[in-house]
């Protein structure tokens, strides 16, 4: 007889599905030619996008790694122009040095600390111009979230420190704020307020939002004039984008106030993790902020991550027996993202699923112990 089984995807916020809400307002948007800027569904969630993020205006664009690529190609408008981010972002990392190959930018990395930030005198002896023989910087980057370093949420007396810095010596600060939502909700502040200082923000509606694609990009007037240009040129117009839109305004009226459940379930699966004393596995919970969960093996340990994933794909005949399994009995499979040899990674899920899958990892031994023994057989994991 064949079986049915539900799975309790944690590899990415970005594998979410639609809600009915989101595919109901996406059949019945009122749609028009964005490139013209007739599109009215696209337009209301510009205004209250920018609205929301205290800035002028904003612009719908197809991905967040578009929306940053625009904002390194409008800010560092000179050639051989340069760029400071952190070693471990988002755009240095996961943007296939889109701003080096498409805008001619310079990009200078600083050392991440493990909160997100980086060392605000390490940040001021970067800054270049003076001497011919250097590239100008003309921009900083920050992350709010920081996916690499586990969701953490940028202290806004650091954000402001930045900002000083910047203005100092006339930098252009732009925040990726693909997850600036979740930062939100952690800090309890307005999204305003956590780029109040910031020259342009992106933020993403497919990661922790649910919507199926867009992000936006926001600053003032003239710079969202530069960049709607920017996005004609990398393809990046969409003609009847408010099918699109209708799901991103979704996500913000409906997902957003939502997302302390997120941070809420994240928690809680990362303290049953942790709850089980494994010498192997372990989780960083001063670190746990948001929907972020980074599970770090032992790195004198033979096992990977990559094993443990795969591993965690596979539901046994001894596991069904020992309680994997939903109320509707349904199997339950797990699967994680290797972020690297010595660490997993997932992220925020729309099931309470999840749970279930918590209650069989930090039950009886006897629950865990299939686990522990298809792993490795030569590793101790209690």
């Amino acid at each position: 007889m064949a079986t049915t089984s539900q799975v309790v995807d944690l590899r990415s916020d970005t594998v979410t599905k639609p809600t009915e809400s989101m595919k109901k307002a996406m059949i019945t948007a009122a749609i028009g030619d964005d490139v013209y800027g007739e599109d009215p569904t696209t337009n209301v969630l510009q205004q209250k996008i920018a609205e929301l993020l205290g800035k002028e205006a904003a612009l719908f664009v197809p991905s967040g790694t578009m929306a940053n690529l625009i904002a390194i190609m409008v800010h560092c408008n000179k050639r051989g122009a340069e760029m400071l981010c952190g070693d471990k972002s988002h755009i240095f990392k996961r943007e296939s040095g889109g701003g080096s190959h498409l805008a001619g930018t310079l990009t200078t990395a600083l050392k991440n600390l493990p909160d997100g930030t980086f060392d605000i005198k390490e940040l001021e002896n970067h800054v270049r111009g003076t001497d011919i023989h250097e590239p100008i910087t003309m921009m900083l980057a920050v992350e709010n979230t920081h996916n690499a370093c586990g969701g953490r949420v940028i202290p806004l007396d650091w954000l402001d420190k930045v900002a000083t810095i910047c203005k100092k010596h006339g930098l252009l600060l732009h925040m990726d704020g693909s997850r600036l939502f979740n930062a939100s909700e952690y800090l309890r502040e307005e999204p305003a307020r956590l780029v109040r200082d910031c020259d342009s923000v992106s933020v993403c509606f497919s990661k922790s939002l649910g919507a199926p694609v867009g992000s936006a990009l926001a600053g003032t007037r003239r710079f969202i004039e530069q960049a709607r240009r920017m996005r004609k040129m990398l393809g990046g117009g969409m003609r009847q984008s408010g099918v699109l839109a209708a799901a991103a305004l979704v996500a913000l009226e409906e997902t957003v106030p939502s997302l302390y459940a997120d941070h809420k379930r994240a928690l809680y699966l990362a303290k049953a993790i942790n709850d089980l004393k494994l010498s192997t596995f372990t989780i960083n919970m001063e670190s746990q902020q948001t929907n972020i969960v980074n599970v770090h093996i032992d790195p004198k340990c033979t096992v990977t991550s990559s094993k443990v994933v795969e591993r965690l794909a596979v539901v046994t005949s001894l596991e069904i027996t020992s309680g994997c399994k939903t109320d509707n009995n349904e199997d339950i499979l797990s699967l994680l993202k290797a972020s690297n040899a010595h660490s997993i990674q997932g992220w925020r899920w729309l099931s309470d699923g999840c749970l279930v899958a918590v209650w069989w990892l930090s039950g009886s031994s006897q629950a865990y112990m299939p686990l522990k023994n298809a792993i490795n057989e030569n590793v101790e994991l209690t």
